[in-house]
């Protein structure tokens, strides 16, 4: 029985049962679980993709009889977390129940299997990004990043240079071009918490161009910014243009950024400059950027970016001890945390943890002292990579402070100078 029809199966109710994924099954899974996300098939360039990029033993798929009627999968990621440190992270993804099967606990018993498999694992921490926000903070995953999309108005606003580049722009094939500029965003990772490692086959996902997909606008195309004496990559920018034409011939085309990575201001504000200049176009939009994001800083007048913020990350300590040793703190702290977690009881307790600061190292133990900060594992998954403080997470009722004092010590502690960002999807 195919998953379509299993969506129209009107026999008996049988109590579905969970296993891991065989990689003949890979198809049928994944055909269900885009029912579930509201049926429609992927490009076959996409859908390809993600058939080698999957960890198929990390795959779970919920069986009524021959049917798979619910799924939860997760990718081995390497993420930059503060500090610098690159951490083991499961990247959870695919998580579906078909509309036959909702509201029976189905997708709760996924994502309780999928944490006992990631703790077995020893990753500390899983992440994922949200179709519906609203649904995993009761399985204890906090937001932990944002970002911010932009639309700009072509010949509004100018780019302000932090100083001349020694910079020359070339255009380039952007497979031609994507080893150098892996090796650019690979030394860009531990400099930004919540950046993901791109392993092996990842490189392909930042190329990927299905043409049924473009929605009117051109292949992709990538800019480079190289040295002028020694050619050496300084920065690149993959983009694609939709050029259009009004009613009286005045040209309206849009320029979609896809990413944007520079060394240096300089040559970041020089790639910009281009992306700002194109011709034949009047709007340059991007989907994801950082909250702290430089152009914020670089242009004439910031109003005209139309910035809007979204959520982006959620994050989650499955081993909060390892979790809280393994990161980096921003200033000295000695704190005892009181810690619930509903869904991975081994986190439940009071752990103390303490650092001498920067590059000071951490240690995060379970401990009988009497509690200083009260908090459930969300909390701390929102907290983690320094993007929201622990002070705004208590004015918001979800950190209770035990010890005068003890909330700004922590909070300034796990703050981050730079705002955590997700490069791209999974």
């Amino acid at each position: 029985m195919t998953a379509d029809a299993a969506a129209s199966d009107t026999s008996p109710l049988r109590a579905p049962t969970i296993r891991t994924l065989n990689p003949a099954e890979w198809d049928t899974w994944y055909r269900a679980l885009e029912i579930a996300f509201g049926g429609r098939e992927e490009e076959p360039e996409e859908r390809g993709l993600w058939r080698e990029l999957s960890d198929v033993d990390r795959a779970l798929a919920a069986w009524d009889g021959p049917a798979v009627v619910g799924g939860a999968g997760a990718f081995s990621f390497g993420m930059a977390v503060p500090g610098g440190a690159v951490l083991p992270t499961a990247g959870v993804t695919m998580v579906g129940v078909l509309p036959t099967h909702r509201r029976r606990g189905l997708l709760t018993a996924l994502m309780s299997r999928q944490l006992d498999d990631i703790h077995e694992r020893g990753e500390a921490l899983a992440v994922l990004t949200a179709s519906e926000p609203a649904i995993y903070g009761r399985y204890g995953y906090g937001l932990g990043t944002w970002r911010l999309s932009l639309t700009i108005p072509r010949g509004k606003v100018r780019v302000h240079s932090p100083g001349d580049a020694a910079v020359r722009l070339r255009l380039a094939d952007p497979a031609e071009s994507s080893p150098a500029c892996e090796r650019l965003y690979a030394s860009r990772v531990p400099l930004r918490p919540g950046m993901l490692e791109r392993r092996p086959g990842w490189e392909r996902l930042p190329l990927l161009d299905a043409p049924g997909s473009r929605g009117g606008y051109s292949p992709l195309q990538c800019v480079l910014a190289q040295d002028r004496e020694s050619g050496r990559l300084l920065g690149y920018a993959r983009y694609a243009a939709n050029v259009a034409w009004g009613p009286t011939d005045i040209p309206g085309g849009t320029v979609k950024v896809r990413d944007v990575e520079a060394e240096s201001p300089q040559v970041y504000a020089a790639l910009w400059s281009f992306l700002l200049d194109l011709d034949l176009t009047e709007t340059v939009t991007i989907r994801s950027r950082p909250v702290d994001d430089p152009l914020l800083h670089l242009v004439s007048d910031p109003r005209r970016l139309e910035p809007r913020l979204s959520d982006s990350l959620f994050v989650r300590l499955v081993d909060v001890g390892a979790a809280l040793r393994e990161r980096g703190y921003a200033a000295p702290v000695e704190v005892v945390l009181d810690v619930t977690d509903e869904f991975c009881p081994w986190n439940t307790g009071r752990w103390k943890l303490h650092s001498g600061g920067p590059g000071k190292g951490a240690s995060c133990e379970r401990t009988a002292e009497s509690a200083e900060l009260a908090l459930n594992v969300r909390t701390l998954g929102s907290a983690y990579l320094g993007g929201t403080t622990l002070a705004a997470l208590a004015a918001a009722g979800r950190v209770t402070e035990l010890r005068q004092g003890a909330l700004a010590e922590a909070s300034r502690a796990f703050a981050s100078d730079i705002a955590p960002w997700l490069p791209h999807g999974f």
